[in-house]
């Protein structure tokens, strides 16, 4: 019942569409029109007020035919840089970009499902309950979207998020929670050719106490990194100041906790061993999620996939995603593989067949949640 030749074509004009972090009210004042054309009553939130967008989350509800617990289905509209431009190509059944900017898949894939889906549920009069879908702002670098996402303004509490890059039937129930942890080492400055053992390097601290910790791969559950050194002016000054940010994620918030508490310990221990100090702010960006793997939800995707011929399988991720959002304000929410491949990236590219699967199993979710 999906229509191969629609969905590509709405996913190649999603694209080219400009969309970029904090700038989607073009995309947005597109897919407005095209759910109001699917009968939905659609609401533009003021998240992109508080976050700096020039536009707020979509907000978009219909009615169902039939009297059920509504479901909702999330993807996010912004993409990240370089997405100004971009010309899709399609080879051997897959679309590219022309490798100057990135696809965009990440998440117009999403989006192009589910909107296939729903045209799929009107044309054919199919019963079903109640729908929300929300389309978010700013999810790149932040989540910044659904973080301010006027949940009094969501009756589901069931959501979808067509967000992974996992091969569509790809169930993820369980998701980390992230700290940001800037630092400042604060040395003191001297002449480094005159007299440097009067200068304390903020750069000589900071490399040590970064030889020191635990990073990368800490075990199955944990990661941290270094993301970003800033510091120096000249080689003749002993540097008095450098900037770092870094962060931890871990499904356990308990190996989070103890994870941020070593590099904060060793940057603050390393400072005061060499006569500076640490000023240091941790963040906890998202919470983790773990949702059953015997839950309604679950059992709900994994007989869509049956009905689709698509072989479902549970996973975890190390990534952020609205999904961490929507379960911390309260909505059971799973992330679905709809096989965005390399994102982030030039060489991000999308399969039709996984376009085509990804809105064959929405289908299929929409028709068994209103059993």
């Amino acid at each position: 019942m999906i229509n191969k030749d629609r969905i590509v074509e709405e996913f190649m004009k999603y694209v080219q569409i400009d969309s970029p972090t904090k700038n989607e009210k073009e995309f947005a004042e597109f897919l407005t029109k095209e759910l109001k054309e699917l009968g939905f009553d659609v609401y533009i939130d003021n998240a992109g007020d508080k976050v700096g967008s020039n536009t707020g989350n979509i907000i978009a509800k219909l009615k169902g035919t039939i009297d059920v617990e509504p479901i909702l289905f999330s993807c996010h509209m912004d993409t990240v840089s370089p997405s100004i431009g971009i010309k899709p190509i399609i080879k051997d059944g897959v679309i590219y970009s022309d490798g100057t900017t990135i696809l965009g898949g990440d998440d117009k894939a999403g989006i192009a499902a589910v909107i296939e889906a729903l045209k799929v549920i009107k044309e054919n009069n199919i019963n079903h309950g109640p729908i929300e879908v929300v389309f978010s702002v700013y999810e790149e670098g932040g989540l910044n979207g659904a973080k301010n996402l006027e949940y009094d303004k969501i009756n589901s509490k069931r959501a979808f998020v067509l967000d992974s890059g996992g091969d569509p039937g790809q169930i993820i129930i369980q998701g980390p929670a992230q700290d940001k942890i800037d630092v400042k080492v604060i040395g003191k400055p001297a002449h480094a050719g005159v007299a440097p053992e009067e200068g304390i390097s903020a750069i000589n601290v900071a490399a040590h106490a970064i030889s020191k910790m635990n990073l990368l791969r800490i075990d199955k559950d944990t990661t941290a990194n270094i993301g970003k050194i800033e510091g120096g002016s000249a080689t003749n000054i002993v540097t008095p100041e450098v900037t770092i940010k870094a962060e931890s994620r871990s499904l356990s918030d308990e190996k989070l906790d103890k994870q941020t508490s070593h590099m904060v310990e060793t940057f603050n221990d390393t400072a005061k061993e060499f006569g500076a100090k640490a000023e240091i702010n941790v963040e906890r960006m998202y919470s983790s999620f773990i949702i059953d793997d015997n839950d309604e939800i679950v059992n709900m995707v994994k007989k869509a996939c049956e009905n689709s011929n698509i072989k479902p399988f549970l996973d975890a991720t190390g990534g952020g995603s609205d999904t961490n959002i929507l379960n911390a304000n309260g909505i059971k929410a799973i992330n679905l593989g709809i096989g965005e491949r390399k994102p982030h990236t030039l060489e991000e590219h999308m399969h039709i067949k996984d376009l085509v699967s990804s809105a064959n199993l929405i289908l299929e979710i929409i028709k068994l949640s209103s059993i």
